[in-house]
């Protein structure tokens, strides 16, 4: 891998206006940075991020005020979660491909990763005063639709393109060992949150995870690139009513997978089933316009097809994600809310049929 100029920053202490300075040079921008200083934002899981405040020697036209730095998670267990190839795929993501998709994604200024794949520094645009979503909370009809249409503009510029399998570095969505991890993290996800988990939600569970290989084995063979965790918390909304627009962030978990899988996801977690299940079918109608506006004609049948398939990305990222992460409180509420949903979407559509 090349050498990036300037070296990889693992730690936001070590950042310097003179390193700063070298990075925003490397996108573009003519500056100097005279300061800078950093405060904690957002509630990433596998890595850190940081808002940066910048002051320049002069007044550089187009120069960000702010930015976000992405660093790995201090937590061991994020870390080392991250360093199976999330870390990598996010810095190459924002390096390589985002700028040929029409999804709303933040401006990169600086990406680069080292070979252990644990080291790793972007700068981004600063969505601020976008408004990050809240998992536990949930979303309102208007803001679910706009990050259904968002949807589109990552799914269909790459929709059945081969090449995207021929990327060295890009995770195919389900590997050899992937069966595996759901077999063996089922039992210990149970057991976790024995006390928190309805019986109902634990059968679903345990039925998934009994039927994973029939699931991978039926993956509709027209793939995209899938963002595979696209959700509330990885979505930034400004404005309301059918003005709201949408920036989608953290890109750890892109792969080339079904597309179902990140619009069951998103509609199964986004809301309460009871919300869900009144506009269940309105967002379905969506995505399939927003497609056909990009290129991609699909019909509804299909469009309902790939969603059934794709539910069970939802417990599949609950589970996994749960036992990747370093454990916390807020952590723990959110796994939960996102459970009993897509057990809840799960149940709906009869889903557990298409592994028997």
């Amino acid at each position: 891998m090349t050498r990036p100029n300037p070296e990889i920053i693992s730690d936001p202490r070590d950042l310097t206006p003179a390193w700063m300075t070298a990075a925003l040079r490397s996108a573009g921008h003519v500056v100097v940075v005279q300061s800078l200083r950093c405060e904690p934002v957002g509630t990433g899981q596998m890595a850190h991020n940081e808002r940066i405040f910048l002051e320049y020697e002069g007044d550089p036209a187009g120069a960000p005020a702010t930015i976000v730095g992405k660093f790995p998670s201090p937590n061991e267990e994020s870390r080392a979660s991250g360093a199976r190839g999330g870390y990598r795929a996010e810095t190459l993501f924002y390096r390589e491909l985002a700028c040929d998709l029409s999804c709303v994604t933040p401006a990169c200024h600086y990406a680069a990763i080292a070979d252990d794949q644990s080291t790793f520094t972007l700068l981004l645009e600063d969505l601020a005063p976008k408004r990050q979503g809240d998992q536990i909370v949930g979303a309102n009809d208007d803001e679910i639709e706009a990050a259904v249409r968002n949807l589109a503009g990552l799914h269909a510029p790459r929709w059945g393109d081969r090449t995207l399998e021929q990327i060295e570095w890009m995770p195919t969505g389900i590997g050899d060992e992937y069966a595996l991890y759901i077999e063996i993290g089922t039992p210990a996800f149970v057991d976790r949150y024995k006390d928190r988990l309805s019986e109902a939600d634990v059968e679903v569970f345990r039925g998934f995870a009994r039927g994973v290989k029939k699931w991978i084995s039926r993956r509709p063979q027209t793939t995209t690139l899938v963002h595979g965790d696209y959700r509330l918390d990885n979505l930034m909304f400004e404005g309301c009513g059918e003005a709201t627009k949408v920036a989608a962030i953290d890109w750890q978990t892109l792969s080339v997978a079904c597309g179902g899988q990140d619009l069951a996801y998103l509609l199964g977690n986004s809301s309460p089933p009871d919300q869900r299940r009144a506009h269940e079918e309105r967002m379905l109608d969506a995505y399939r316009e927003a497609m056909a506006q990009r290129g991609v004609e699909l019909s509804a049948e299909r469009i309902r097809a790939d969603y059934s398939y794709g539910v069970f990305q939802g417990p599949s990222i609950t589970m996994l994600g749960s036992l990747a992460v370093g454990q916390t409180d807020r952590g723990d509420e959110m796994f939960m809310v996102m459970a009993e949903r897509c057990c809840a979407q799960i149940r709906d559509l009869e889903a557990l049929a298409l592994l028997e």
